[in-house]
């Protein structure tokens, strides 16, 4: 298991933020990036379509003033997410763009595509592309992803009903490049559990919603801080795909959380008019199961600082039990 090198070098720990429908925008992700994580967005939450280009020059720029201001601790690369469903009508304008500003890494969703994967290969970025079972992954490294997202049960957004255990055992069977694990990681402990399952990274998303940077309204924020496991709902139908969402949001628009209907998959809508779609993620929100490690709002920076002290305290208190077992 090996991470692509130097991209990976700046990082302070293994961690992707995931890319959050309407939560991440440039804010969410230059902060991420300077606290020492990679930060992400989807392209489709620049609207306009050339609002995408605005994004990635002050991305790029901020980015690389903090590196120049800061070079014992480099700002780490950021990813842009394509949805390559169908009904996604500015796919091509958006890997354009991304093209142009040379994206270190695309993380594709909802549909693995080899044409794709060339162009960014060709300007010299890598794909990860996310998965939620052993089939989509071999078919993801077959088409010519660099790496897989091993989307587990309990992750935030369009989340699937495996194990990590037997997600992450099931791909390392066969498949040793880059790695990263989703589902309920929001503490340093989780972290190094993921690293110790075989990931190479952790994939962390929810946590980042209630952080000071988030675009996300303060009642949806401080909806995270309150919330634990049993307050996520996993259902099909706001977006047609299964996710995850907090029970309180759908509760207060008029609907039974314990008693949803099931939608048609063929109402997936993320292209340039899907206003439902938009909607749904405004108005019903999206979380994971690992909400309950977080208990205050924060800065992302902030936020970072727990993870990287909870990740040495949980190594160090392995390797003191190691030696215990060992005696």
């Amino acid at each position: 298991m090996s991470l692509p090198s130097p991209l990976f070098d700046p990082l302070r720990l293994p961690v992707i933020a995931s890319p959050m429908f309407i939560i991440s925008t440039p804010k969410l992700v230059i902060a991420q990036c300077q606290a020492g994580i990679v930060g992400s967005f989807p392209a489709v939450n620049a609207r306009p379509q050339s609002q995408l280009d605005e994004w990635l020059h002050q991305i790029s720029e901020e980015l690389a003033a903090w590196t120049s201001a800061h070079p014992e601790r480099p700002a780490a690369p950021f990813a842009v997410n394509q949805i390559v469903h169908k009904s996604n009508d500015r796919l091509e304008a958006d890997l354009a763009t991304c093209a142009k500003w040379k994206v270190p890494i695309i993380i594709t969703s909802l549909g693995a595509r080899e044409d794709l994967n060339q162009v960014v290969h060709e300007w010299g970025g890598i794909a990860l592309h996310d998965i939620i079972n052993e089939k989509y992954a071999r078919k993801a490294i077959e088409k010519g992803a660099d790496g897989l997202i091993a989307v587990a049960a309990g992750a935030g957004g369009h989340a699937g009903t495996q194990s990590p255990f037997a997600l992450v055992q099931e791909i390392r069977q066969w498949f040793d490049g880059p790695l990263a694990l989703s589902g309920s990681i929001a503490s340093g402990d989780a972290i190094l559990a993921a690293q110790a399952m075989g990931a190479d990274l952790a994939y962390i998303g929810s946590m980042f919603i209630a952080t000071d940077e988030a675009n996300a309204t303060e009642g949806y924020k401080n909806a995270i801080i309150d919330g634990r496991a049993g307050d996520i709902v996993y259902t099909n139908l706001f977006t047609g795909v299964h996710g995850n969402y907090l029970r309180p949001s759908i509760a207060a628009v008029g609907l039974d959380p314990d008693n949803l209907p099931r939608s048609d998959p063929a109402k997936m809508n993320f292209g340039s008019s899907a206003s439902e779609s938009r909607r749904a993620w405004r108005d019903i929100w999206g979380a994971g199961q690992g909400i309950g490690a977080v208990k205050a709002r924060r800065s992302v920076g902030a936020e970072v600082d727990r993870l990287e002290r909870e990740y040495r305290a949980a190594r160090a208190r392995l390797l003191q039990a190691s030696g215990r077992t060992r005696n």
